[in-house]
């Protein structure tokens, strides 16, 4: 199957399954669960692009299947025990207080529909890679990408290890994280997931796929200025007046060497 024909396909699945999680959620309450999806969204579309594409096992494909997948279910994995019991993540829970009764169709297209469209979008790489009939053989650019990937991936994993360990201290409660990864970089997590997907594309870019380069800009664009950093620093700032300290310490992004 073309680039395209397979895209269409994992269209209808992804929305398929917006729409079943959508439903659910009306059901349980709670929006958040979209989140739990999101990881899980981009392994199946990863190899149902690789099994939709009908080419033999080549090491390019099985590669970017395979970080791919590692990355996606340790995320949902942190995810769901993470907000497991809790109430509903405080962005839906003020965007249902601000819709009211209208908020079980508008959460459809405001959260579901819509994270299903920028997870289409941001897939490029992934689907490019898989969807190419001709694979050549890895090349530098792709371990060049698996190192990347993997100080991503310890950036994001541990960020978040430290970060559940510490918030699960009842001493800790109200305290600012300024340890391990977090005394380089105010958001280890986004920063390691940015890097990922920096990795995604240059193996997509090895293989041909450069005009994939939306894709990491668009994803690390979503993590600094809308539903990551700035979202969660906005919050934090009201609710922790020494994360102010903090901020003027710790390098927002990028890992660096705290100020004195």
């Amino acid at each position: 199957m073309s680039f395209w024909a397979i895209y269409a396909a994992l269209a209808l699945v992804i929305f398929g399954a917006m729409t079943c999680l959508w439903l659910l959620s009306l059901r349980i309450h709670n929006a958040g669960i979209v989140d739990v999806f999101w990881g899980i969204g981009f392994v199946m579309v990863v190899w149902g692009a690789f099994l939709l594409s009908g080419d033999e096992f080549v090491p390019r494909k099985l590669l970017i299947g395979s970080l791919v997948t590692v990355w996606g279910l340790r995320l949902a994995m942190h995810i769901l025990i993470r907000n497991w019991g809790k109430p509903e993540d405080f962005r839906y829970a003020a965007w249902r207080e601000a819709a009211g009764r209208s908020w079980w169709c508008r959460s459809y297209f405001k959260v579901f529909l819509l994270q299903g469209l920028i997870l289409l979008l941001v897939a490029a790489p992934l689907l490019d890679v898989q969807s190419r009939a001709a694979a050549s053989p890895l090349t530098g650019l792709d371990w060049v990408a698996v190192l990347l990937w993997l100080i991503g991936f310890v950036f994001e994993a541990g960020g978040d290890w430290q970060l559940l360990r510490f918030k699960s201290n009842p001493a800790n409660r109200g305290e600012v994280l300024q340890s391990g990864f977090w005394r380089y970089t105010r958001h280890p997590n986004y920063f390691g997931d940015a890097l990922q997907w920096w990795a995604f594309y240059l193996i997509a870019l090895a293989g041909g796929g450069w005009w994939t380069l939306f894709s990491p800009v668009l994803m690390t664009y979503l993590l600094v200025q809308v539903s990551g950093v700035a979202m969660l620093e906005k919050s934090l700032r009201e609710a922790k007046p020494q994360y102010r300290q903090y901020i003027e310490r710790t390098s927002p992004f990028f890992p660096w060497f705290p100020k004195r």
